[in-house]
């Protein structure tokens, strides 16, 4: 038996659990100026974002359903982490003579990091985190009610 609504929540949990550990670690590294060692130079932690798409059935998976003449669930059934990626956003140039990292005329290159839209982000992905937890609860609950009939 397949329970389609613990699974969406179940899969909605999961990718918001992993949003919150993204931005934490954006919020941990938004004053880390050598993140990285390329080419030669030190290169500032850079953002990461996280990217969510449908967590659909392949192609293959609807026409073995529907050849086989069994009617799979071959809906959309939750959501699904695509990737992790990198913030393109220029760095923010901050004036700091007495830095270890600033050039010649006193600029760091500090990571694209703001902390104000870090913050709403986190709210963002703690109140889904919430609504997933009630949902899933809604749905044990529907379950154990729907069992408490059979008595």
């Amino acid at each position: 038996m397949k329970l389609s609504g613990f699974d969406s929540s179940a899969s909605a949990l999961t990718a918001q659990r992993l949003r919150m550990d993204v931005i934490s670690s954006n919020i941990a590294n938004a004053e880390t100026t050598r993140a990285s060692y390329v080419n030669g130079e030190y290169v500032p932690y850079r953002r990461k974002e996280v990217v969510f798409e449908p967590d659909q059935p392949s192609f293959s998976d609807i026409l073995s359903s529907k050849l086989d003449g069994t009617n799979a669930n071959t809906s959309a059934s939750g959501v699904r982490v695509t990737e992790i990626r990198e913030d393109s956003t220029p760095f923010k140039q901050v004036y700091n003579p007495t830095h270890p990292d600033a050039d010649a005329n006193g600029m760091v290159s500090m990571p694209n990091v703001d902390i104000l839209k870090e913050m709403v982000d986190m709210i963002s992905a703690t109140r889904s985190y919430e609504a997933n937890v009630t949902a899933l609860n809604a749905s044990k609950s529907m379950f154990t009610k729907s069992l408490e009939i059979g008595r």
